[in-house]
């Protein structure tokens, strides 16, 4: 809901200029402002989202966000689905310094509703009834994701989704690609694991569309690889301007599961394959458990 005394709060209203940039800065600025900005209705204001992995934010960044919008804006952000910020308001002659302010509180990233925006739920950081770390497993499939270097705008409009157990906190369900928690055995020894949806949609004013279970299992540290290789399926075998549920429904869910088919063998503890029964960003040898109580949302 809209305050009724925000745009009296805001500067005045003026437009983008590109050519104001400093030269070096332009092309890194322009991508910024392709993926996280939008015009707002009102003529020289824009919304500028902020991307925020994993939701998560320090009590500094908080502050910086805070003087951000004093000093830029109308004083009030919002926040979306994606677990990101958006910050209203904005005139067009300010977004160059709002990008810069941005980028020294480590929130001037581009990516915003691209594959770079992968959102996740807390999973066993944080909630008692997430069964594998899908905060650990979102900040693995980025750092494979820029690795990739993706360019190809189909490509980047995939959005990946993960939940820390069957419930839909981080909306697997909806996601292009989506994993949710579980759970695998071998040798008396648990190895955290993730089920695979592919198909669902979460884009902006798409017909919300929930993804098919694929017959898969994977485990937790071999999901990365997983992408990687569902995203080599799709770029190689489209059709020209496919996008990717479109190439989905046409050829199914198979090519996907015989991709990675030899990711979900399950693996045999032993010193070569010990850190598969580590979940990401854990120490211990992983173990199923869950706690009462709600879902930490």
């Amino acid at each position: 809901l809209l305050h009724d005394d925000e745009g009296a709060a805001a500067p005045a209203p003026s437009d983008l200029d590109l050519a104001a940039v400093p030269a070096g800065e332009r092309a890194a600025f322009a991508r910024f402002v392709d993926d996280n900005v939008r015009p707002q209705k009102q003529p020289g204001y824009f919304a500028v989202q902020a991307m925020v992995r994993q939701g998560d934010l320090r009590p500094e960044q908080w502050r910086g966000l805070a003087a951000i919008l004093r000093t830029y804006g109308a004083g009030r952000a919002r926040t979306t689905q994606a677990q990101n910020l958006v910050l209203r308001w904005i005139p067009g002659a300010s977004l160059y310094a709002v990008w810069q302010a941005l980028q020294a509180q480590g929130l001037g990233e581009a990516g915003v509703a691209t594959i770079r925006d992968v959102v996740s739920c807390p999973g066993t950081d944080s909630c008692k009834l997430g069964i594998t770390s899908s905060m650990g497993l979102n900040r693995a499939i980025g750092e494979r994701i820029d690795r990739m270097n993706i360019t190809d705008a189909l490509t980047k409009q995939i959005f990946i989704n993960i939940s820390g157990c069957p419930n839909s906190c981080g909306q697997h369900h909806l996601g292009n690609i989506g994993f949710h928690g579980a759970a695998m055995k071998n040798d008396a020894r648990q190895i955290p694991a993730y089920n695979v949806f592919l198909g669902g949609d979460r884009h902006e004013g798409a017909p919300t569309r929930i993804g098919t279970l694929a017959k898969l299992r994977i485990p937790a540290k071999r999901v990365p690889e997983a992408v990687a290789r569902f995203i080599g399926v799709y770029e190689s075998q489209r059709a020209e301007g496919e996008p990717f549920n479109a190439f989905l429904d046409r050829v199914g869910v198979r090519p996907f599961e015989d991709a990675v088919d030899d990711l979900t063998i399950t693996p045999r503890f032993s010193t070569d394959t010990i850190q598969e029964f580590v979940d990401w960003e854990r120490e211990g040898l992983y173990v199923l458990e869950r706690g009462e109580g709600e879902c930490a949302v």
